[in-house]
């Protein structure tokens, strides 16, 4: 299969070059052609942009084989991420390639703004020599606030702190054991406005974070503040800060990011003093950029090829290195969820998975995968790990799983139960060896057969004639049979024929047509014929 990856923004080369060089991969960039991306997107299975392109639901919506959204950056705000979720598309980002180069920026406003660096240097080149107007502060004493304290707040602090400055922070999902590394106090957002002589923004942008500082905020900063914002515009009310510098309740701003980008000529905050503008450059290093491409590109291609979903945030707890252990217990979930479907009576209420293993954190992705497979027999749309649960939830199915003892004689099994208003199924797998897939029970019927292809489950009465009728009628109908396991339930081991009634699982080379079921289902002594189908 080829995979089509279109490129809306502009990435490093490096990373261009790692999927072009990829086979199976066919790469489209449109990056600064905006024209060219909805045709492009028609076809695409995964798209990579940057802070230019919005994808929006409606955008996605023009691309139905889209599986990835890779955003070569920190932030995913300009991604419509439950829309992509419910779509079951993976939403990417590289969180840690600008972490470097995005603190060292805070850092350079800071002391651009406080040295009065970029007006000193203007007034030399007009000729100058005025040393008294362009005298600064140090920053060595002062107290620096960090709102957000992740890798990027995180760097920042400890460059803070190699300046002699004292750090404090706020951020409410921040273990205390990571502040004492960091040697941040924490507070709360209000008291730390109160503190700080410096305080910069480091968090997401959400609906709880958008204009986290406003008006009634920055009355709380001291008159000698400054504000250093390089994360997301939208965190800072502009007028209200253009007003505050205007008034001289705060010492100044030095910004990065805005909530229009370009930002607009007739912004207040453009003929300010004490201001310090630059255009969206806090991950804008020759270093960053290279890392970023690398990184998403990798990312993409290895998504795609392999399946990893590791970079994806929409996908937790399932990093490349589990789901690649994990692969062939997932397909075997799958295919699982495939059969239990096939077999259950009526809608399906409620989903219990059972895993029995050794291999921890193997949980959530074996239930996902189960449902992933029930969903896509149910054609419920687009189905990947990234929404099955999300689908399952919305159409009021109850989810639960427990771990336990492997099924004896195994050293990995799964088992998916149903529960239907008609009754309840269970159908249990099994690993042999590594990867070697096998469905060794169907409710109190022990089998083995391979989950592959087409499998027909017929319930019968236990007595003689009904293999031969049934192998009739599929010879009958040209129908090959690969291979057929009969079994008794376990009760009825050795009880001898017309004791109870049996099951068949038997796997045939091609869909059963023009009422091959319905003549089965009408052979004497079948209770009921059922049909599951393991492929795409």
């Amino acid at each position: 299969m080829t995979w089509r990856v279109v490129v809306a923004d502009r990435v490093a080369k490096s990373g261009l070059d790692l999927l072009s060089q990829t086979p199976d991969i066919e790469l489209v960039d449109v990056a600064g052609k905006a024209a060219e991306l909805d045709k492009a997107i028609a076809g695409a299975h995964a798209l990579i942009v940057r802070s230019e392109t919005r994808v929006t639901a409606s955008l996605m919506a023009r691309a139905p084989h889209l599986r990835v959204v890779a955003r070569a950056g920190t932030g995913v705000d300009t991604i419509d991420v439950p829309a992509a979720t419910r779509r079951g598309i993976a939403v990417m980002n590289t969180p840690g390639a600008n972490t470097v180069s995005a603190g060292e920026h805070a850092m350079g406003l800071l002391l651009a703004l406080v040295r009065k660096i970029p007006d000193a240097a203007a007034a030399m080149k007009r000729g100058e020599w005025d040393r008294k107007r362009f005298e600064g502060t140090e920053l060595r004493g002062k107290t620096m606030g960090v709102v957000g304290l992740g890798r990027i707040g995180g760097h920042v602090a400890q460059l803070a702190r190699a300046f002699g400055m004292q750090v404090v922070g706020h951020d409410p999902y921040l273990l205390p054991e990571r502040a004492g590394e960091l040697h941040v106090r924490l507070l709360p957002l209000d008291q730390l406005l109160r503190a700080a002589d410096v305080v910069t923004l480091h968090v997401a942008l959400t609906d709880q974070t958008h204009h986290l500082i406003d008006e009634n905020r920055l009355k709380l900063m001291k008159p000698t503040a400054v504000l250093i914002n390089t994360a997301r515009g939208e965190l800072v009310d502009e007028a209200a800060l253009a007003d505050a510098i205007k008034g001289k309740r705060i010492g100044g701003a030095a910004i990065d990011v805005f909530a229009v980008e370009p930002l607009p000529a007739e912004s207040p905050l453009r003929s300010l003093d004490r201001v310090i503008l630059t255009p969206h450059l806090a991950a804008s290093t020759a270093e960053a950029q290279e890392r970023v491409a690398t990184e998403i590109c990798s990312g993409v291609r290895e998504a795609l090829v392999a399946g990893d979903l590791s970079l994806a945030i929409n996908v937790p707890g399932m990093g490349g290195d589990l789901l690649r252990r994990l692969a062939p217990l997932l397909d075997l979930a799958r295919r699982l969820g495939r059969l239990a479907l096939a077999l259950a009576d009526g809608p399906v209420k409620a989903v219990e998975i059972a895993y029995g293993g050794k291999e921890e954190g193997a949980q959530r992705p074996v239930l996902v995968s189960a449902l992933e497979g029930l969903l896509a027999a149910m054609n419920a749309g687009p189905v990947s790990l990234v929404n099955a649960q999300v689908l399952a939830e919305e159409k009021g199915i109850q989810l639960g799983t427990k771990t336990g003892a492997p099924e004896t004689g195994f050293e990995t099994s799964i088992g998916v139960k149903v529960d239907t208003a008609r009754g309840r199924l269970r159908v249990t797998g099994a690993l042999i060896g590594d990867n070697h897939g096998r469905v060794i029970r169907i409710d109190d019927y022990h089998v083995d057969i391979t989950p592959d292809g087409w499998m027909l489950v017929i319930r019968n009465r236990d007595v003689p004639g009904v293999i031969g009728n049934v192998g009739s009628a599929l010879g009958s109908a040209g129908i090959n049979i690969a291979s057929y396991h009969q079994a008794r339930r376990a009760h009825q081991a050795g009880a001898g024929a017309g004791a109870g009634d049996a099951l068949a699982a038997i796997n045939v080379d091609q869909a059963l047509t023009n009422g091959v079921l319905d003549k089965l289902q009408a052979l004497p002594d079948v209770l009921d014929v059922r049909l599951a189908n393991f492929g795409d």
